[in-house]
C-alpha cells in the first residue's frame, strides 16, 4: 500500500482546474502598470486556458 502524494503547493496557487482544462492568470499584471498601454492591460484581464506541454505539466503538479 503506497502513500498519498501531496499536490504541488506552488502550482495549486497558480493554476485552477476546470472541467476539461486548466486555467491560469495572465503574466504582467502585478505592478508597474502605469507604463503599459491600456490595450495590453485590457487583453491581459481574465484567465488563460493552458494547452500543450504546459497543460500536461500543470495538471501533473496539481493531481499528485
Amino acid at each position: 500500500m503506497g502513500y498519498k502524494l501531496k499536490s504541488h503547493s506552488g502550482a495549486s496557487k497558480r493554476f485552477k482546474k476546470t472541467g476539461t482544462s486548466v486555467k491560469s492568470r495572465s503574466a504582467g499584471r502585478n505592478h508597474i502598470l502605469s507604463k503599459q498601454p491600456t490595450k495590453r492591460k485590457r487583453h491581459n484581464r481574465g484567465l488563460n486556458k493552458l494547452s500543450g506541454v504546459v497543460l500536461k505539466m500543470a495538471s501533473n503538479l496539481i493531481n499528485k
